[in-house]
C-alpha cells in the first residue's frame, strides 16, 4: 500500500535511487497504490552524471512493481515482497534499460509487457 509521502526505492538503472510519492494516479480511491499502479514522485536521491538526465528534485512518473503489503491473487494466494520498489516511466515504456529484482505478475496483467519482459524474475 503506497500512499502520499511514501519513500520508495527505484529498481532500475535510470539514475534515480529513491523517490518520494507526490500523487497516486488511480489506485484505491486515489489514495493508495498497489502493484501495477502509477504514481507521481519527486527524486530524492540520484546518481551523479547519468545519461538519462534524471537528477535530484525532478518530477517523474513511476510504476509500482513491488510492495511489502500482501497482494491477494484471484486464485486465493498472496504474494508479498521485502521492499517497495518502482520503475521510472517515459510515457508507458520504462526510461531505463535494466530492471533489478523480481517483478509481480500483476504488472504484466495490467498491460506493461515491456517491463515484465525486462525483469530478471516474474513472480
Amino acid at each position: 500500500m503506497i500512499q502520499l509521502r511514501s519513500i520508495i526505492s527505484v529498481a532500475d538503472n535510470s539514475g534515480a535511487k529513491v523517490i518520494g510519492v507526490i500523487r497516486v494516479l488511480k489506485g484505491h480511491k486515489g489514495k493508495y497504490g498497489e502493484v501495477g499502479d502509477i504514481v507521481v514522485g519527486s527524486v530524492k536521491e540520484a546518481e551523479p552524471r547519468t545519461k538519462s538526465g534524471i537528477k535530484k528534485k525532478d518530477i517523474v512518473r513511476a510504476l509500482i512493481i513491488r510492495q511489502r503489503k500482501p497482494v491477494r491473487r484471484k486464485d486465493g494466494s498472496y504474494v508479498r515482497f521485502d521492499d517497495n520498489a518502482v520503475v521510472i516511466l517515459d510515457g508507458k515504456e520504462p526510461k531505463a534499460t535494466r530492471i533489478f529484482g523480481p517483478v509481480a505478475r500483476e504488472v504484466k496483467e495490467k498491460g506493461f509487457n515491456t517491463i515484465a519482459s525486462m525483469a530478471e524474475e516474474l513472480v
